[in-house]
């Protein structure tokens, strides 16, 4: 059993069972289930990401675009499908993807002597087309014409898209076969601009993540054998989550040369010599949705950072008698229209659902506020508004020149406490130790988090390569703040 096991509550009421503490990765699922994110797609392994749950997504491409395109990057948009020859160029590249590709083989179906549709043997491609795994070799073929001299350096791309890895565990959000991501591609002249380019896009991504998903992010290096196929350097953001366990939030790579050599992209520069260039990518993804649920989530459904909520308020018409209704919810349409002149996305519950109902439909999609309106309220000049991530203790009753003179405040001072809130549960999460032998005991001891050790006493280690193994462990980052000199190791999705 578990630390958080020991902790469980019997008897206690809660939207989403089992809770957190009982079965975490099932309280994870359910909560999907509860908030309407998402549900397992009729395709083996991928997803349907229900409306509400890519109005976030949608929210999240939306800030995080504006922060990239803030870096001078444009956006562009390359084939789904690369042809096999292109990712070859690049052995170890292919190399840690081969086993995770979609093959597609043929152009046309037809129907046999069984009626059954299938693949025409007439059909078959010249050469078999890849579904991207990731895009650097077809843009790398672009960049090859795109980049003629050191006039057209920095060339700075990125393109929103879908991928396809072939995931044999699938998990809402966390793993699937298709997932939605954006994928920047960097070129410059030199190795200085490359890496410098690499550690940038990291502080990008370290703000969006703490400033909007409200998460607390520890940047660092991967090791060698964690790093991206190809890559010279692999930086990336881990988080923890509330069970303990470590997610990779994002990664930036310095590509160094592999990639221009692959694709041959080369410039002629200042000095009349041609050059061959350096790359960089980097990508955030959905999964970044799944990381939002288990940081902040309880176990009464979602709780949404409101610059990333679908909608901030929640409007909850309450209506005792028919011929009340209509005067409630043109009350309820001016406050919405109020708030949205005010920038605050609010949305009204119309819907014959009893009041209850509606209150916990909010509570489960983690709105970040829920302002109940009937028709006392209105004789009375009073609002009632709850803040969701305080539960009972976030209602308060105001007038609603006070609620619309404050909301925004109050939405404001809710991000805000929602990192905090995530920085102490992240507290002790990572326990320095200095021996193997802690580490084994660290894990066999099911403890909560992560462990931090001297760098040098894993690297070639026989007995660190059996703890992770017995233990399913890997080494996360070894983080910037140690200089690289040590390292995390953690169970991680």
């Amino acid at each position: 059993m578990t630390e958080a096991a020991k902790t469980v509550k019997t008897n206690s009421r809660t939207a989403v069972t089992p809770t957190r503490a009982e079965n975490f990765p099932e309280w994870y699922q359910n909560v999907i289930k509860a908030a309407d994110l998402a549900e397992n797609a009729p395709v083996r392994g991928c997803m349907t990401i229900r409306p509400y749950g890519y109005a976030v997504w949608e929210n999240i491409q939306s800030h995080l675009d504006r922060m990239i395109k803030a870096e001078e990057v444009q956006n562009a948009y390359f084939p789904l499908m690369i042809p096999l020859s292109f990712i070859a160029r690049e052995a170890e590249h292919i190399e840690g993807f081969a086993k995770e590709c979609a093959v597609v083989t043929h152009h046309r179906l037809f129907k046999n002597d069984k009626g059954e549709l299938v693949p025409d043997k007439d059909s078959a491609l010249a050469e078999p087309l890849i579904i991207r795994p990731t895009s650097e070799t077809i843009i790398g073929e672009s960049m090859h014409n795109w980049v003629q001299s050191y006039r057209d350096l920095p060339l700075k791309l990125n393109q929103w898209c879908n991928i396809v890895r072939w995931e044999m565990r699938p998990r809402l959000f966390l793993r699937t076969a298709e997932f939605l991501w954006q994928e920047g591609h960097n070129v410059f002249a030199t190795a200085e601009e490359a890496d410098q380019d690499a550690r940038r896009m990291l502080d990008v991504y370290t703000d969006f993540f703490e400033n909007y998903l409200a998460i607390p992010a520890i940047q660092g290096a991967k090791t060698p054998d964690e790093r991206f196929p190809g890559a010279i350097e692999t930086y990336t953001i881990e988080a923890f989550m509330q069970d303990g366990k470590a997610l990779q939030g994002c990664t930036s790579h310095n590509l160094g040369q592999t990639f221009a050599k692959s694709s041959d992209i080369k410039f002629l520069d200042r000095d009349g010599i041609q050059k061959l260039a350096w790359t960089t990518s980097w990508g955030l993804s959905t999964r970044t949705i799944g990381g939002l649920i288990m940081v902040h989530a309880d176990d009464d459904g979602m709780v949404m950072p409101p610059k990333l909520a679908p909608y901030q308020v929640g409007i909850l018409p309450i209506i005792h008698d028919d011929a009340d209704r209509s005067k409630i919810l043109e009350f309820c349409d001016k406050v919405q229209k109020d708030l949205a002149v005010k920038g605050v996305s609010a949305k009204t519950d119309k819907s014959d659902a009893r009041t209850s109902d509606k209150m916990w439909t909010c509570i489960k999609k983690g709105v970040p506020v829920r302002l109940e309106i009937g028709a006392r309220e209105i004789a009375e000049g009073q609002l009632t508004y709850t803040c969701r991530d305080l539960g009972k203790d976030g209602k308060k009753k105001v007038s609603l020149q006070e609620f619309m003179s404050t909301i925004e405040g109050v939405l404001s001072h809710m991000q805000k406490d929602m990192l905090e809130q995530a920085h102490q549960k992240a507290k002790g999460m990572v326990t320095e130790i200095k021996t193997l032998k802690e580490m084994r005991d660290f894990f066999a001891a099911e403890k909560i988090g992560g462990v931090k050790i001297d760098y040098k006493l894993i690297q070639g280690s026989d007995e660190f390569e059996a703890i992770k193994k017995e233990f399913s462990v890997t080494p996360r980052c070894l983080p910037f703040s140690d200089k690289g000199q040590k390292v995390i190791v953690a169970k991680a999705y």
